[in-house]
């Protein structure tokens, strides 16, 4: 599952090739993932390879406004503000503020040493699953999925590895691959953004910061994961429950899904 090599879209991957089992694979070319796009251009050949329709956008209304997107020529932007209401409650995640506590190896050992961090990623992604503006914006996820008419699709958060990965998750378990083939697309996200991050992970460290630390601050371990499913599991008891009765998706467009984006070995 390696990064598509596009030089104005950082972490840019797609889901097609995956393996299914019983010699189904995810199609390719309908769905991908990325960070976020305020860089593309619209000249890059690699992106404009790719002929994406539509861009689904789960960042907050500040993470917007900061770095709007800037959308292929004749795609269409889909405003999906999955931790809208988390935000409200409980303040910006790690995620959102690793700029801050990575210039400061004081303030994020204070807020986030001693396994804290991995305490707050693993209530953030409680939270994609039991929040309203999660649910409604997975839903609307999964709902241009099953239009025809709405891919090829990309789907990007900020780093483009937590709302985003958690996405990802959703749709390769819908179509049916196994744990562990989730889980390494879920993971084989972290080359691209240690390095992205590189020069703040070396600044950290050079002040003395932990490097443990740094590292659960900018990728994904397989705890943050399970802690969704775990989620699901306690709320709905199964992956096809959580998506028709949590996010609201019918039977039938499940179906229209799996149907687009599963393609059977000749």
């Amino acid at each position: 599952m390696p990064a598509i090599p596009a030089a104005t879209v950082a972490n840019l991957r797609g889901l097609g090739s995956l393996p299914l089992g019983e010699g189904r694979s995810v199609r390719e070319g309908l769905v991908f993932r990325s960070g976020q796009l305020d860089r593309l251009d619209p000249a890059d050949p690699v992106v404009a390879a790719l002929g994406i329709r539509t861009v689904v956008d789960f960042r907050s209304a500040a993470e917007r406004a900061e770095r709007p997107d800037h959308v292929p020529p004749g795609g269409r932007l889909l405003v999906a503000d999955v931790l809208a209401d988390f935000l409200a409650t409980s303040g910006l995640p790690p995620a959102a503020r690793l700029k801050t506590l990575l210039s400061d190896p004081a303030l994020a050992e204070e807020h986030l040493g001693r396994g804290r961090a991995q305490a707050a990623f693993r209530r953030t992604y409680r939270a994609f699953v039991n929040t309203e503006s999660a649910r409604a914006s997975y839903g609307a996820f999964l709902t241009e999925l099953g239009d025809p008419y709405s891919g090829p699709l990309l789907f990007h958060c900020t780093a483009g590895k937590d709302r985003t990965g958690w996405a990802a998750a959703v749709v390769l378990s819908l179509l049916g691959a196994d744990e562990e083939t989730v889980m390494a697309e879920f993971l084989s996200v972290n080359p691209a953004v240690r390095q992205a991050f590189a020069p703040l992970i070396e600044g950290f460290t050079a002040q003395g910061g932990d490097p443990d630390l740094a590292l659960a601050l900018i990728g994904v371990v397989p705890e943050y994961l399970e802690a969704a499913f775990d989620e699901v599991a306690v709320r709905h008891g199964s992956m096809e429950k959580y998506v028709r009765e949590g996010l609201g998706v019918p039977d039938e467009v499940t179906a229209l899904i799996r149907e687009r984006l599963t393609v059977y070995a000749a």
